[in-house]
């Protein structure tokens, strides 16, 4: 984990370039040293249908919500958000700066009933690696 949804109203697509963002936040959530490069996922999500604020077309929003594994302490769910956040508004401040625009993170820790998980991703991320380093 994590998975990194990016939610935002399509008005945005103009003004942010959006693979940038995701790429951004992907590498603020490794540079953290909280989650493993195997569990990393992020997406995109584009809202057609929104009200933001009073409802005025030029009106924005990104919202990122994190979802990980239960388990780590508050401070360190805390500095990991300020971190990734911290990249979120460092790729959206020319768009923030010239319109009227919403941004929000939330780190979700998903609860472990009923959160079912297989993949081998962890195992192909190192066995690349391997083969790289060699």
């Amino acid at each position: 984990m994590p998975h990194l949804i990016v939610e935002y109203s399509a008005n945005i697509e103009g003004d942010v370039d959006l693979p940038r963002l995701l790429s951004a936040i992907h590498a603020a959530a490794l540079e953290t040293g909280v989650f493993p490069l195997g569990g990393v996922r992020v997406r995109a999500e584009r809202r057609d249908i929104y009200a933001v604020a009073d409802k005025h077309p030029d009106n924005a929003f990104i919202h990122v919500q994190a979802r990980i594994g239960v388990g780590r302490a508050p401070e360190v769910r805390q500095k990991a958000a300020e971190h990734i956040f911290a990249a979120v508004k460092a790729e959206t401040a020319k768009a923030f700066a010239s319109r009227p625009m919403g941004l929000s993170l939330e780190i979700v820790e998903i609860d472990p009933v009923g959160s079912l998980k297989h993949n081998n991703l962890h195992e192909a991320v190192e066995a690349r690696r391997k083969g790289s380093a060699a």
